[in-house]
């Protein structure tokens, strides 16, 4: 059975079970705003005697804390002014996100919008990952604000629906008086200690990974790719160019209803293209890809070689009899072999949530830039020059590039324990940097408000910055909303 039933039992289950809770609890469920608040005593004795017991420990800790609350603006505003660039300017981008940028992080988000370079986001995953950020950020609030003897009322849990939040809630009168530089301390505590969980995860994961898993393939995510000057094309889909300017091309498709009717592939397997012909050469294209590279002098297209035509897809576990453990045993391997050589590649592919082995046979071709070199006509991209990608491989360091890894035992337990830690990881470090967006709902507003307050040493002037700069956000955000419309609609 798949894990997902589990999941969605568990989640209608727990669902039930904090329903009756609040139901028979109702009397401390009190209702501010859209929020749904929860009041108890739990923790507080807690907070109360390590913010009391350890003064020093804390100090050094809050210290740390406001540095990199200004460290997390300053990335968040950067991070901030990207997206704004990306959604607005970067269609293809968008695209392949997919995501809006206003969407909450629910369960089965990358399930929901077809994501694959996401993990599955059970909602076992979501309640771990809000009882660990939620249970850490707020004590850690809390704490400081005890070191800074500003007493904490209560504790409690937040809902707004289905969704859940804890607090931490201090006394308001008692923090406004405090200096400034504690109150900060205060708000900086709980992004600090997301950070800190953030990196302990991340080394956790690395660890579990070099633990449990080998290099078992090679990894390809591209088929060899020629450039072409556009007025160099000839003809698409049989059909002539007369004109090869981007109306022109557009106009060709369009008229012609030209779509992806081109089939290649093997194994069952299939893979639908266009056909181009340019420079009396065979390309390949889809023509969505097409369209989006027309404004540019030069376009990428397919190389007519052995691996699309057959269609090959996954990992690269073996040539013949040579095992193939990552992409350098590749390189390796394909040196014994020359152009007309017929070889036996094996693939183990999991695109389709199962894993298979596929077999092809492969006529090898000559590399069209490099003569008596044997090639199948596969590439790995890199994706460093993204944001995305650049994120991504920070938090693959461990992985060699290009390869795919496979268990030693148990693969389906080790594999959700790793995705497991690898959302703790992403999560609370997402959650530290979106709490210093300064603007009005986040932790980040309020330290931006007292800063400027600091700077200025005039109240009106930072209460004024404060709500330019939540209003400003908050316009950027429906730009930005707009713009994921148009890309992706």
């Amino acid at each position: 059975m798949s894990f997902y039933i589990y999941d969605i039992i568990f989640l209608v289950a727990f669902s039930l079970a904090v329903g009756i809770f609040l139901y028979k609890r109702r009397k401390n469920l009190k209702k501010e705003g859209l929020l749904y608040l929860y009041r108890t005593q739990v923790g507080i004795r807690f907070i109360d005697y390590v913010g009391e017991k350890y003064k020093k420990a804390i100090s050094f800790f809050a210290f740390l804390a406001i540095i990199s609350g200004y460290l997390l603006m300053a990335s968040m505003v950067y991070l901030f002014y990207k997206l704004i660039y990306i959604y607005l300017f970067v269609p293809e981008i968008v695209k392949a996100i997919k995501i809006p940028p206003l969407m909450p992080l629910i369960p089965y988000l990358p399930e929901a919008f077809n994501i694959d370079f996401l993990p599955p986001f059970y909602f076992t995953y979501w309640i771990i990952a809000i009882a660990v950020i939620a249970l850490f950020h707020e004590f850690a609030h809390g704490i400081v604000a005890r070191r800074y003897n500003v007493k904490i009322l209560t504790t409690g849990f937040g809902f707004l629906g289905p969704f859940l939040a804890a607090f931490v809630e201090p006394d308001e009168h008692q923090m406004v008086k405090k200096p400034k530089y504690q109150q900060i301390a205060i708000l900086s505590a709980g992004v600090f200690t997301n950070l800190i969980l953030a990196l302990i995860f991340f080394l956790l994961m690395s660890l579990v990974f070099v633990t449990a898993y080998l290099p078992s393939g090679a990894l390809f995510n591209t088929y060899t790719i020629g450039e072409v000057p556009i007025k160099n094309i000839e003809a698409i889909d049989g059909k002539i160019i007369t004109d090869s300017s981007r109306e022109g091309i557009l106009r060709l498709i369009e008229d012609n209803n030209i779509t992806n009717d081109l089939v290649l592939g093997s194994n069952g397997k299939s893979i639908n293209l266009t056909k181009v012909i340019a420079n009396n050469k065979t390309y390949y294209i889809t023509v969505d890809k097409l369209k989006l590279q027309l404004d540019n002098n030069k376009i990428l297209l397919y190389e007519d070689l052995p691996a699309i035509n057959v269609g090959l897809r996954g990992s690269i576990v073996a040539i013949n009899e040579n095992k193939i453990e990552d992409y350098e045993d590749l390189t390796e391997v394909m040196k014994m072999y020359k152009p007309g050589d017929v070889v036996k590649i094996t693939t183990i592919d999991t695109t389709e949530g199962k894993r298979e082995t596929l077999k092809y046979e492969v006529v090898l071709a000559e590399d069209p830039y490099e003569k008596g070199r044997a090639v199948i006509g596969i590439g790995y991209l890199s994706t460093r020059e993204s944001v995305l990608g650049q994120i991504t491989d920070t938090f693959n360091f461990f992985k060699k590039p290009a390869t795919h890894y496979e268990a030693k035992f148990n693969g389906d337990l080790i594999l959700f324990i790793y995705n497991l830690i690898w959302w703790l990881a992403i999560i609370n470090f997402s959650v530290a940097l979106i709490n210093m967006l300064p603007m009005g709902i986040f932790d980040g507003g309020r330290m931006f408000m007292l800063t400027v307050w600091s700077i200025t040493g005039n109240e009106k002037i930072a209460q004024k910055s404060f709500k330019f700069a939540t209003y400003f956000i908050l316009v950027v955000l429906v730009l930005i909303m707009a713009g994921w419309i148009i890309a992706i609609f």
